[in-house]
């Protein structure tokens, strides 16, 4: 294994502590790179911040059933990915989350420069593992399928440094009722607000999946408002980019895709009705990025209903017509050193960003184009 997981707890033995403020890149006695977790970040100068302009690479962050941990993939041209850790786990489930595995990660960067990392706190395999005696946290007729509590959140400035909280939405807000389930957070900042919002799936214990929307603290370490539907109609996985002066909601019903739109980032979304993905077998997790230098978004998605499981994609210019451009290495898009992944995200990076994180984890790309 290339990587091995650094935490900051003292009580994990044989891992690395980093003090607050650390801003040197620190090494597991093996040599070899990892995060860290840190209790606080120092926050950098202004010059931190990166312009629209200055964005010249691909972030891919995603997570894989037989680990349910995290993984990062970075790309020059956003259509070959590189895992950056030799397709070994960069964010260990079984130290960031209270059920031992994180899924459906996301990431996006805030307008103070910040990376804003976003998971659900879920081991489905968690009895299998040893790390509870039943198939679930609670009994499914009772809270249904994947039952969970808790979201994990992170921030960090350089990719490498983080701060990180497990954060129970039941505990914090008991007014929602007996919740089954706290699925996919994702993040976005509200101009409006001035704060980053979360928005992520509540099911009441076993009833129908909405999509709610919640602000966070500036140290991203908790939700701070009580959490607010985002859409009346149920559905998961919700996934909200800007674009021709609209707020594009891209979510799941019934194991497919759907795109709903509105002025407003938090509420008066209007669906269009129709399954947006091309595939045959059940979908989920959309989740829509850029083209760097064009007018055309890309639509990705997890296929979970193939075998073996495989991300989709599909392009547009309008969010009216989709170009379907087949999954990874079955198309345009590639994959170089990496198989399986499920549930990402795919956010835009600097020139010198994308040098760092290779030169950190040791990756051999081509950062030419």
């Amino acid at each position: 294994m290339k990587h091995i997981f650094f935490y900051t707890l003292l009580t994990v033995g044989g891992l690395l502590i980093a003090d607050k403020g650390h801003s040197q890149t620190e090494q597991h006695t093996s040599g070899t790179p990892g995060i860290v977790i840190v209790p606080a970040l120092e926050k950098p100068g202004d010059g931190h911040r990166s312009e629209k302009k200055d964005m010249a690479g691909y972030l891919l962050v995603y997570f894989k059933d037989q680990t349910q941990s995290a993984y990062l993939a970075i790309s020059r041209d956003g259509y070959v990915f590189t895992d950056v850790n030799g397709g070994e786990p960069v964010f260990d489930g079984t130290l960031l989350a209270e059920q031992k595995g994180v899924r459906d990660p996301h990431i996006t960067r805030g307008p103070d420069g910040a990376f804003y990392l976003a998971m659900t706190d879920l081991h489905i395999f968690g009895q299998r593992a040893g790390h509870r005696t039943t198939q679930w946290e609670r009994p499914q007729e009772e809270y249904g399928w994947g039952n969970n509590r808790a979201i994990v959140l992170m921030k960090s400035y350089d990719l490498i440094h983080w701060t990180h909280s497990d954060f129970r939405v039941d505990k914090a807000f008991p007014e929602l009722g007996d919740i089954g389930c706290s699925w996919a957070p994702q993040t976005i900042y509200d101009e409006t607000e001035g704060r980053m919002m979360v928005y992520f799936t509540i099911r009441v214990g076993n009833g129908d999946c909405h999509m709610y929307y919640s602000y966070t603290d500036d140290a991203f370490t908790k939700l701070e408002t009580r959490p607010e539907r985002l859409f009346e109609g149920a559905g998961i996985d919700g996934d909200i980019s800007r674009a021709g002066g609209k707020y594009h909601l891209f979510y799941v019903s019934d194991a497919k895709i759907f795109h709903a739109a509105s002025d407003k980032i938090n509420k008066g979304y209007i669906s269009d009705s129709q399954r947006i993905d091309p595939e045959k077998v059940s979908t989920e997790a959309p989740n829509v990025f850029k083209r760097l230098g064009t007018d055309t978004w890309v639509l990705m998605y997890d296929v979970y209903g193939a075998r073996p499981n495989n991300m989709g994609f599909s392009e547009t210019t309008d969010f009216v017509s989709y170009k379907d451009l087949g999954h990874f290495n079955e198309g345009v898009m590639k994959t170089t050193n990496f198989t399986g992944p499920k549930h990402g995200a795919v956010i835009h990076i600097t020139l010198d960003e994308l040098k760092t994180i290779a030169e950190y984890w040791k990756v051999d790309i081509n950062l030419d184009l």
